[in-house]
């Protein structure tokens, strides 16, 4: 979830100003700024799961695997956010030269909670189709088995596999990977 700040319009260099020392991580969306609210156990277990997952079967090939920390970069819609899982292929591009914001993924993974969710399938997903290096858009919900799996199969169309089995399984052909959702979930609780 996301709370804004202020009633006032900043600009990028005021977002990235006060971002150096904030102790809270916050997303710029074209001149607001709103506050992330912290992430659930089940949140952090999924988040963790999957980017170990993925930086362990991508070692040593031409994809890079960053989590959390790393901003993104949005020209279309003048935003900046923090996905959870962001792969890139070859050598990062970055905003201005800055080490922590990229420009190029190709794929973007978000862990769904109830206040996010709605955000994260709509206007979050809307944004991140304009990014012309995004090829897969993966969302995993933290409270029960669900994945949404969207993959760009032409430029203006995207092609949704919809898992919901513990025994199923996540392929990403691009990459040359496979994540099984029994991995993903790995002690996550749902009582």
């Amino acid at each position: 979830m996301q709370t804004k700040t202020k009633s006032q319009y900043y600009t990028v260099e005021d977002y990235l100003l006060q971002e150096e020392t904030a102790e809270e991580k916050s997303e710029y969306c074209n001149g607001e700024i709103f506050t992330m609210a912290g992430g659930t156990p089940n949140y952090n277990r999924i988040c963790l799961n999957v980017s170990s997952e993925l930086n362990f079967k991508l070692r040593k090939t031409a994809y890079q695997v960053y989590m959390a920390d790393i901003k993104l970069w949005i020209p279309h819609s003048n935003n900046f956010k923090y996905p959870d899982v962001i792969i890139i292929e070859g050598n990062p591009q970055y905003y201005k030269n800055r080490k922590d914001i990229i420009l190029n993924p190709i794929v973007i993974i978000e862990v769904l909670s109830d206040s996010t969710k709605n955000y994260d399938r709509g206007n979050k997903f809307q944004q991140y189709r304009t990014l012309e290096s995004l090829q897969h858009y993966i969302l995993i919900s933290e409270d029960a088995i669900h994945i949404e799996y969207f993959k760009k199969v032409a430029k203006y169309e995207w092609l949704l596999a919809d898992i919901n089995q513990l025994d199923s399984h996540l392929k990403l052909t691009q990459l040359d990977i496979i994540l099984n959702v029994n991995d993903i979930y790995e002690r996550v609780d749902f009582s």
